[in-house]
C-alpha cells in the first residue's frame, strides 16, 4: 500500500509541475528574460524628469535601448510618485495619449521634449531638483524594468548642452541626463516640460 501512495504522490507532483508550466503565459524564457540571443534585450538610459512648475503634472523623458533581435512594446509605466502615468505622442504640435510605444529590435525608443514622452498625472508629492523618482516600465514581452530617475532643473533638455544640461555620464544606465542630440524643448500644452 505504501508503494502505491508514493507513486500516486509522485504522479500528483509531476501533474502539478506540468500544470504550473502550462499556465506560465506561453512565453519562452528567452522572450521574458531577453537572453541567449532570442528576444528583446532592454536597457533604460538618459532618463530624467524636469522639475515640474506645479504639483499636478510632470513630464518624463528617457531612452529604451533594445540590443536584442526581437521587437518589444512599452505598454505602461507605473510609479508611486503619481496616481497614473500616461504615454503621450506629439504630432503636428498636438499631443495625444497613446496605448503603447514600439521598441524596435536593434533600435531605441526615445522619449524627448517636443515628441513622445511620459506624463505623470496627479503627483503624490512635490518633486524638486535632486529628487529621484522610481518608474516601472511594463512591456508586452519583456519583464518590467525599474529605474530610478533623477529630477533635474526645469530647463534641463537632456541633450547634454545648453541651459539646464548636466555633466552626468551620458551612458549612465537607469538615469542621468545628457548625451542625446535629439533632445528638444518648447513643447506646448504642458508648460512644465
Amino acid at each position: 500500500m505504501r508503494r502505491r501512495t508514493g507513486t500516486a504522490l509522485a504522479a500528483l507532483a509531476l501533474a502539478g509541475t506540468l500544470a504550473a508550466t502550462a499556465c506560465g503565459g506561453g512565453e519562452s524564457p528567452e522572450a521574458t528574460e531577453g537572453t541567449d540571443g532570442g528576444g528583446p534585450e532592454l536597457a533604460v538610459v538618459e532618463a530624467f524628469i524636469p522639475q515640474p512648475v506645479n504639483d499636478d503634472l510632470a513630464g518624463g523623458f528617457l531612452t529604451v535601448e533594445n540590443t536584442g533581435d526581437t521587437d518589444d512594446t512599452l505598454v505602461s509605466v507605473t510609479t508611486p510618485a503619481a496616481a497614473s502615468v500616461e504615454l503621450h505622442t506629439t504630432e503636428d504640435s498636438a499631443m495625444r495619449q497613446v496605448d503603447s510605444f514600439p521598441v524596435p529590435a536593434g533600435g531605441t525608443l526615445e522619449l524627448r521634449r517636443g515628441g513622445d514622452h511620459l506624463m505623470l498625472i496627479e503627483l503624490t508629492g512635490t518633486l524638486t531638483e535632486g529628487d529621484s523618482v522610481t518608474l516601472e516600465l511594463h512591456f508586452r514581452t519583456s519583464d518590467p524594468l525599474t529605474v530610478d530617475v533623477p529630477v533635474m532643473a526645469a530647463t534641463h533638455t537632456g541633450n547634454g548642452t545648453g541651459p539646464g544640461a548636466d555633466a552626468a555620464d551620458p551612458g549612465q544606465r537607469g538615469g542621468g541626463g545628457g548625451g542625446d542630440e535629439s533632445g528638444r524643448s518648447g513643447e506646448s500644452g504642458h508648460g512644465d516640460h
